[in-house]
């Protein structure tokens, strides 16, 4: 891949819809919620996140902060500053570009070799926005028999198209079918 990927205009409503469970409220609803759900699953747990409130809420919970893998941040929300002082709770942070509404195609190496090296790692987006790249996250993410995969990011309230959408969390479970959806969703990316 050597062209940025973009969402193309009319296929916007697409790429709005949540890619797992939404899980609807408030920061203080949501994150009691997925603790519970968490708690419940009986096999070891990696989180991943997409999002600078969901990495923020996360990493202040010591039962969820034990279990992120990796956090993708761009250290902003809603085009506002967002104090990001983690550093010390990953032992990897790199810095990448990643332009506003693309996909950056690199991207899809170095978030793939992120999760080879097991690290816990910060990826701080310097330029552009984290948003689309749950996408390539969600296809180099290796599927595991011994492991419970999460990919969590914040979802913002749509309300101008059918359906409609609530604010929350979406809980994305790595497995074959959200797989298969993400690559129809960069394929249709890929046809310009």
């Amino acid at each position: 891949m050597s062209d940025e990927l973009k969402i193309k205009s009319d296929q916007r409503h697409k790429y709005s819809q949540p890619l797992g469970d939404l899980i609807s409220g408030s920061r203080l609803e949501t994150i009691p919620k997925v603790i519970e759900i968490l708690k419940k699953v009986d096999s070891d747990i990696q989180i991943y996140l997409v999002g600078d409130i969901v990495t923020q809420d996360f990493l202040n919970n010591q039962f969820l902060k034990e279990r992120v893998q990796i956090a993708i941040i761009d250290e902003k929300t809603k085009r506002e500053s967002v104090n990001a002082d983690y550093e010390d709770l990953f032992e990897e942070i790199i810095e990448f570009e990643n332009p506003e509404g693309t996909i950056n195609p690199e991207s899809f190496d170095l978030l793939k070799k992120i999760a080879e090296n097991e690290k816990r790692t910060l990826l701080k987006i310097t330029r552009g926005e984290e948003d689309l790249l749950v996408l390539p996250l969600t296809l180099v993410l290796p599927l595991s028999k011994t492991k419970k995969r999460y990919i969590f990011y914040g979802q913002p309230p749509i309300t101008d198209r059918k359906p409609s959408f609530p604010e929350g969390i979406v809980m994305v479970e790595l497995n074959r079918h959200v797989k298969k959806l993400v690559d129809h969703l960069i394929t249709i990316m890929q046809n310009k």
